[in-house]
């Protein structure tokens, strides 16, 4: 305005809006497929397929946590969805599972064990397939959108081996302090 160039600053304002309502509607669609797809693996028996292989895992992750506590549930549930990119569909989750393991957490004022574990591999869940960023890429006409799921998948095992390595590494030092 001050250096009388508004046509030019309401232009961008027009077309930055105009951008992200395609960039929320690709998203948008593209999370509803796969939240779909979720239903269907669910309906079907593939979700709780996918819990029994894991619940091993997940165990021995999350030791204190006791065999069928809700927690173990969601806490499957979010990997999984995160699994399949679904991060939006995995907060939920997550935060349902951090609320179960507040509830065993013997010091409230404090995160126990199992909560930063699962803080550490709730951010550097693995992804097989990134929906929202291939959903972005299909949004602005990449020639190849599925082309990084490779490499995000390589990328996201590495982050959480790294995670669940550090977490451990923290744990048995301040176990071996205390």
């Amino acid at each position: 305005m001050i250096n009388g160039k508004m046509e030019e600053i309401n232009k961008a304002i027009f077309t930055g809006a105009q951008d992200a309502v395609t960039l929320c509607i690709g998203l948008i669609s593209i999370l509803v497929f796969w939240l779909g797809m979720m239903r269907i693996a669910q309906e079907s028996g593939l979700l709780d397929m996918l819990s029994r292989l894991f619940r091993p895992v997940v165990k021995r992750l999350f030791p204190e946590v006791p065999q069928n506590h809700p927690a173990l549930g969601y806490i499957l549930s979010n990997i999984i969805a995160n699994m399949f990119g679904l991060g939006n569909a995995a907060t939920p989750l997550g935060i349902k599972a951090m609320e179960q393991l507040q509830e065993l957490n013997q010091e409230k004022k404090k995160a126990s064990r199992s909560m930063i574990t699962f803080l550490a591999i709730n951010t550097a869940s693995i992804t097989l397939i990134p929906t929202t960023v291939i959903a972005i890429r299909m949004t602005y006409h990449s020639a190849s959108p599925t082309e990084i799921v490779v490499p995000t998948l390589i990328a996201t095992i590495i982050s959480a081996i790294g995670a669940i390595i550090i977490d451990r590494y923290f744990y048995y030092r301040r176990s071996r302090k205390g």
